[in-house]
């Protein structure tokens, strides 16, 4: 099932470009595979580049081993011949510009879109959500575009590229250990109370260990060894600091 974690993500090859999806600005698409699985594809050409990527895996993984419920995650090796089958141009391009491996991410077929009306989750369902969400500064989590679904009765979260905003500018690791998170724009910001005990539960479980476990999964294409440690490093920070960042106890 897509909640067990792995020692390292499955290797699929895409058969055949179904259709994208143009709700994101980086245009991924929904492929099917030589597994006979579906995966909405984040491609290693969109704009966003590989960091996009190594931030899907390591926060989605990271999820997953906190037991917040994201699907699962592959590999998925693309052939540019698919590609040059493609009618549109923009696609076409995209598909071009990505061959090699690509993240694939398990398409929940019939899930909705949380909208916080229909269905709410449990406090502390949400809490976890929240607190991963603030511990990797994931500023991708807005009414505007939530990246949670709902999906036989449980919540799902999805989407984690816009993650770890250190790896792109690399500031001190102090400065990101206490660098407030913007809570008032999240989603599930009605759940904030929930932040506490999820500290309380999930904060002694993200050792040097787990972490360096969860960015092993990268592919070593996506992210050069040498560069894991501070990924390690600047996260361990962001933990022990909790206290500066978790929301004030109000109303």
């Amino acid at each position: 099932m897509t909640e067990v974690a792995v020692d390292v993500l499955r290797r699929v090859r895409a058969t055949r470009y179904v259709e994208p999806l143009r709700e994101g600005g980086s245009l991924p698409g929904l492929v099917e595979a030589d597994d006979l699985g579906t995966y909405v594809v984040k491609f290693r050409g969109a704009g966003q580049g590989l960091k996009a990527l190594v931030a899907e895996v390591v926060v989605g993984e990271l999820a997953r081993r906190l037991g917040i419920r994201v699907p699962e995650q592959v590999v998925i090796e693309l052939d540019p011949d698919i590609g040059r089958r493609e009618p549109d141009r923009e696609v076409q391009d995209l598909l071009l510009a990505s061959p090699g491996p690509n993240l694939g991410v398990d398409f929940l077929p019939r899930s909705l879109g949380y909208d916080g009306i229909s269905w709410r989750p449990d406090a502390a369902t949400a809490g976890r959500v929240l607190w991963l969400d603030a511990l990797t500064v994931n500023v991708d989590r807005s009414w505007r575009n939530p990246n949670l679904l709902v999906w036989h009765g449980e919540l799902w979260a999805i989407d984690h590229g816009a993650a770890l905003l250190f790896q792109h500018t690399w500031p001190a690791a102090a400065e990101f250990a206490r660098r407030p998170y913007p809570l008032d724009d999240h989603a599930l910001w009605p759940f904030r109370r929930a932040m506490s005990a999820a500290d309380a539960s999930l904060a002694p479980r993200v050792t040097d260990g787990l972490l360096s476990d969860v960015i092993a999964l990268v592919p070593d294409e996506w992210l050069p060894a040498a560069e894991r440690p501070r990924y390690v490093e600047y996260l361990s920070a962001r933990v022990a600091a909790s206290a500066t960042w978790l929301p004030e106890e109000r109303p």
